[in-house]
């Protein structure tokens, strides 16, 4: 399955999204803690798309790609912002950054997906999962 979607920059969008391509993937073989993993990703992938690269900026849009094999699961996700550096994002789990709002999506990201990447302009994420 491959497939390519531009949404509006809104997190009602964004789940939408979310639903849609875990309902119409064919995830077989996939475990439940995979799927589970997929979703966490996608869903925090797409709320920093929407906030951090985007800026809530309704006329701004957010393009996902998604392929899925019996292989792996790869999904890409791409704003319109100006990007950032992920390397320079603080430690979440330092004493001082423990009581922060932000911070944890792509730790999340990291922990759950076999891969993370960023493009070099730091606007775009690519979430791997492997199947086994």
């Amino acid at each position: 399955m491959r497939e390519k979607k531009v949404i509006p920059t809104n997190m009602q969008a964004a789940r939408q999204l979310a639903e849609e391509l875990l309902d119409e993937a064919p995830f077989k073989g996939y475990s439940e803690p995979a799927l589970f993993a997929i979703r966490l990703a996608l869903e925090e992938g797409l709320a920093n798309a929407i906030k951090h690269g985007n800026k809530s900026d309704p006329g701004k849009s957010i393009t996902v790609c998604a392929e899925v094999d019996d292989d792996q699961a790869t999904i890409t996700i791409t704003d319109e912002g100006e990007g950032f550096e992920p390397g320079v994002i603080p430690d979440p789990t330092v004493d001082e950054n423990l009581e922060k709002p932000c911070g944890r999506g792509i730790m999340l990201m990291r922990s759950y997906m076999d891969k993370v990447e960023f493009n070099e302009r730091g606007n775009e994420v690519r979430l791997i999962k492997r199947r086994a």
